[in-house]
């Protein structure tokens, strides 16, 4: 699990604890956080690692993926590309520097990720790639749009491999809409960006990170043994685009 410390990743790596999965936690920073997540899931009798490091990397994401088999005692046979970013910039004010973070850690890092857990798996084990996307795969999301090109991207990016990979390793991705976590925390505490979000989700609420760790779950689960190379949204309904007239 990469960006395993905080939000959808933390929600995630909990759930697949409390699953009985052994979970190797990635983080770039806040050691502390990554620490307490480690002793909750040691709380449900499984298996769990805090290991540092960059996905955007590549020493980086072959010794994360080391540390994992070492610490836990076997191959990674699930994958969970979560690490991501976001900062707000019209076109003509983007520094080429955020450009390039953005797409380093949303793009490269999943590239990077998914490529090592690809060379590592052994022949005789199946795995599962699960990238946490967006709904800004499909949506156009003005002043973001490095964000809205990595998701696009990963997009495609997930079906292209899931091609290659089949039938060993199933891909798959999961497209949040308005979650309520750390990187949201500026409009989700102000009333008027809050409705605004709100009256572009059909079901009225924001979502909660458990709901997606949820998703992740059963994705990677033999539950969804037969789902491969496509996007499942957990969006409230705002794929829907409900104020398109």
């Amino acid at each position: 699990m990469t960006g395993g410390n905080t939000g959808i990743g933390r929600a995630t790596c909990l759930r697949l604890g409390a699953d009985g999965a052994a979970v190797a936690l990635n983080y770039l920073r806040d050691p502390d956080a990554a620490d307490e997540v480690v002793r909750q899931i040691g709380e449900s009798d499984s298996a769990a690692v805090a290991l540092e490091g960059d996905v955007g990397d590549e020493a980086s994401v072959e010794r994360f993926f080391a540390g994992a088999e070492e610490a836990l005692g076997g191959p990674v046979d699930v994958l969970v590309n979560n690490a991501g970013i976001e900062m707000p910039y019209l076109l003509v004010d983007m520094p080429l520097d955020d450009w390039e973070k953005v797409l380093r850690v949303n793009l490269t890092g999943t590239f990077l990720c998914s490529r090592e857990l690809a060379r590592r798996l052994p022949e005789d084990r199946d795995g599962v790639i699960v990238n946490v996307s967006s709904v800004h795969e499909l949506i156009p999301w003005p002043e973001f749009s490095h964000y809205c090109a990595s998701k696009g991207a990963v997009k495609l990016f997930a079906q292209t491999i899931a091609r290659e990979l089949a039938p060993r390793v199933r891909v798959v991705n999961v497209g949040p809409g308005a979650i309520v976590t750390p990187i949201n925390e500026d409009w989700v505490d102000d009333p008027e960006a809050r409705q605004r979000v709100l009256d572009e989700i059909p079901l009225d609420r924001l979502g909660q990170p458990e709901e997606i760790a949820g998703a992740v779950a059963w994705l990677a689960s033999p539950d969804a043994s037969y789902v491969t190379g496509t996007t499942v949204f957990v969006d409230g309904g705002m794929t829907t685009y409900p104020n398109f007239v």
